[in-house]
């Protein structure tokens, strides 16, 4: 599935999502998985596997705790040269399943003098092939600095990838181009191959960057079905040049890059993905996706036994609820660039007030009809329609307005900035979400009961009967909140203010308070802290950070949507997230 097309999809999207932005974090989950936080107008996770047996490769809205065990010599070096670095290109190597992302950053070279300031250009290369994935690291000498499978000369002899070895791309494919597939190519080829072997067999074959997948679509838009043997094709003299336009047509969003992500499932179950429509897949549900990472994102998320969100009676339900989540996200973030470039103008209002102050100031010596007045280097456009007045007039009520949006826009920045944190939180508490019940608040705290969207939802509602409590054997309560609403219930009305409250650091979820029976006991405070972990998006992590502190220097967020705080005096501790059941805890 991770075939060209695949890998061009998301070349793609990553140049128009995330060019010029910032690697923030980089953290290892596991020993052939990394991912990098970075920030291009908001906050993304790549996430890198190379597992043989399911490499994985996309772009997400969260990213992944790492794993403290998790040191290795390759995370090291991603930290010297990519954290803090800028993504400058994403180039894929043609008809291959490889892609080269350049980051760019400035290291101080402490063994120069005066500790220079040195310019450094690096490579993260993402190879996709199967059993055969890898990632990377590239130094700008061409050198291997290290990858997070190293391939030694025993293990392969034509291609060894070490540290401090020349970086070699897979050798070329002997395989016809596509791109110059004629018809007379491919009848030549039919005559060269074995009559009973299958259409998109020859194809995988002998034609460079075809996948299965690729191959089947390809002979099903030439031949109406995909099983088609070398001896059926030759009796039908038109079917090379057919074959050759469905090659075309499959290869051209390479060209046009009009891509449209799909997903396919069989009985709800995902099968497939693709970076275009599948005909030959045309009896399965089929959902598309306004990025290939989605449908990526997805496919791996609702497969049973893998990692994700569990495939389990709710997944549906809590599907639907994601989806919803994702369109008003996409709203408000929509919202806030608006805002952004308002700012941004706004900034040019003094410009403006001089503009006009110069218009005043030459009054004398402008002529009717006049389109420009240059003045100190100050370079005026004026409407020639108008009267040397009128344009001045009309570069100060240009000043006004953008002063007035200098005194609007923090404040709404600020309130769009905490609508995105709030929709953060949902999306987490709804992937980690037990029961229908919790679902369907979640499902009301996003407005859809109503039939609309409001990313604030009123914070006049009914509370819940029954908390999600668990008590100690020696009678210590500990509360987790299933909602927004909740996590601002037990926060600012069941706790008392000497209570403890726990949080994931820096990730969505509940908030977790405990009730001591007794003196605070560093057992149950480890058992709060794994079920804080457990119901955040860290869930899926090895060790995460969850902060401790009274809940007296806990405080809401002025205006914000509940369950946005901010906390003061607070401790970290690092803990495995387990669940209810694994910590054996006894329910309230």
């Amino acid at each position: 599935m991770f075939d060209v097309l695949t890998i061009a999809a998301l070349a793609d999207e990553l140049r128009r999502t995330l060019i010029r932005g910032r690697v923030q974090k980089v953290v290892q989950t596991a020993p052939l998985r990394v991912a990098l936080e970075i920030y291009a107008g908001q906050r993304w996770g790549l996430l890198i596997d190379v597992n043989p047996q399911e490499p994985r490769f996309f772009l997400s809205r969260m990213v992944p705790a790492g794993d403290p065990e998790q040191v290795t010599p390759f995370l090291l070096l991603l930290r010297k040269y990519v954290r803090g670095a800028r993504l400058e290109a994403v180039e894929q190597v043609p008809l291959e399943r490889i892609l080269r992302l350049r980051f760019a950053t400035v290291l101080v070279e402490e063994r120069r003098s005066g500790g220079e300031r040195v310019p450094v250009e690096t490579e993260l290369v993402i190879e996709l092939m199967g059993r055969h994935s890898n990632a990377i690291l590239v130094g700008g000498d061409g050198r291997v600095l290290d990858a997070l499978k190293r391939v030694t000369p025993a293990m392969s002899a034509a291609r060894p990838v070490l540290p401090g070895r020349p970086y070699q791309e897979p050798p070329p494919q002997l395989k016809r181009d596509p791109r110059q597939l004629t018809p007379e190519a491919i009848a030549s080829l039919l005559l060269e191959v074995r009559p009973d072997t299958e259409l998109p067999t020859v194809l995988v074959q002998h034609v460079a960057g075809f996948s299965p997948q690729m191959a089947r679509e390809t002979v099903f838009r030439a031949c109406g079905t995909s099983t088609l043997t070398v001896a059926e094709a030759r009796s039908e003299p038109e079917l090379p040049e057919r074959l050759a336009a469905a090659v075309a047509s499959v290869l051209a969003p390479l060209q046009s890059g009009c891509f449209e992500p799909t997903l396919y499932r069989s009985g709800g179950v995902p099968v497939s993905f693709a970076a275009l429509r599948l005909r030959y897949l045309q009896g399965l549900e089929v959902e598309t996706f306004p990025t290939i990472s989605l449908a990526i994102e997805r496919f791996f998320a609702e497969r049973p036994q893998t990692e994700g969100f569990a495939h389990d009676r709710y997944a549906q339900r809590r599907k639907k609820l994601l989806e919803a989540i994702e369109r008003e996200r996409a709203r408000v973030e929509a919202r806030l660039r608006a805002l952004e470039q308002e700012q941004a103008r706004a900034a040019e209002a003094e410009q403006w007030r001089r503009m006009g102050e110069a218009i005043l100031a030459a009054l004398g010596e402008l002529a009717p009809g006049q389109h420009e007045l240059v003045v100190d280097g100050l370079r005026i456009p004026l409407d020639p329609e108008r009267s040397p007045i009128e344009n001045a007039q009309a570069y100060f009520e240009r000043y006004r307005k953008a002063k007035a949006a200098v005194k609007q826009v923090p404040a709404r920045l600020e309130a769009a900035r905490l609508e995105l944190e709030f929709l953060r939180q949902l999306e987490a508490l709804a992937i980690v979400a037990d029961s229908a019940e919790t679902l369907e608040m979640l499902r009301q705290e996003l407005g859809l009961a109503d039939g609309g969207i409001s990313a604030v939802p009123a914070t006049r509602r009914s509370t819940p009967r029954k908390l999600r409590l668990w008590r100690t054997l020696r009678g210590d309560r500990i509360v987790v909140g299933r909602n927004a609403r909740e996590n601002d219930w037990i926060t600012f009305s069941i706790a008392r203010p000497d209570d403890t409250w726990l949080h994931a650091r820096g990730l969505a979820g509940a908030h977790v308070i405990i009730q001591w029976a007794g003196p605070e006991d560093p057992q149950v405070l480890e058992q709060a802290a794994a079920l804080a972990a457990w119901y955040s998006e860290g869930r899926e992590g090895t060790q995460i950070a969850v902060d401790v502190t009274r809940r007296r220097d806990v405080r809401r967020i002025p205006g914000a949507a509940p369950g946005l705080v901010r906390y003061r005096n607070e401790r970290t501790v690092h803990v495995r997230p387990r669940s209810p059941e694994e910590l054996d805890l006894l329910e309230g």
